[in-house]
């Protein structure tokens, strides 16, 4: 799966997951765009580094559309995976709102479960990557993110397309 996040000049942005059968997912990010934006690439950071197939996006990969990852569509519940990937990328979330540097233990207070310093690391240098190559996108681009590649080596910085 294709993963873009589309760069507008207003703040807005446009999510978009064209999966391996050619179908798309995709979420208007109006509101709060930006936080969305840095929110995805959070969310995909978390699920290549760590390998995590049943996230967000693992979940579109397999034919979930974005409101059924709420928990509240005709899917029901979600994957526990899913919840814990969400509860790794809300901790990221407000480390990087902090603007602060949280160690692995200070993770590990907050999260179901427990991360690693290099699980973590892996984390940061993938998503630090992304958020590079978002901050020098022109406006109007897409940032291009191929899912399978990254999934199939966890750990490393691949699959951006």
């Amino acid at each position: 799966m294709i993963v873009e996040i589309e760069k507008r000049g207003d703040g807005t942005g446009v999510l978009r997951c064209i999966r391996d059968d050619g179908s798309i997912a995709w979420q208007k990010q109006s509101r709060h765009g930006q936080h969305f934006a840095m929110h995805d690439m959070t969310h995909f950071a978390v699920e290549t580094a760590l390998g995590c197939r049943q996230g967000f996006f693992g979940l579109i990969a397999a034919g979930w559309e974005i409101d059924d990852t709420m928990g509240l569509g005709a899917r029901g519940s979600l994957p526990a995976q899913a919840l814990e990937v969400e509860s790794i990328v809300g901790a990221l979330d407000s480390e990087r709102a902090c603007g602060g540097k949280w160690s692995a233990a200070d993770f590990n207070q907050f999260l179901p479960r427990r991360l690693s310093p290099a699980e973590l690391e892996r984390v940061r240098a993938t998503r630090a990557a992304l958020f590079e190559r978002w901050h020098n996108l022109p406006t109007g681009e897409s940032l291009r993110m191929d899912f399978a590649a990254a999934q199939a080596r966890p750990g490393e910085q691949a699959g951006f397309a």
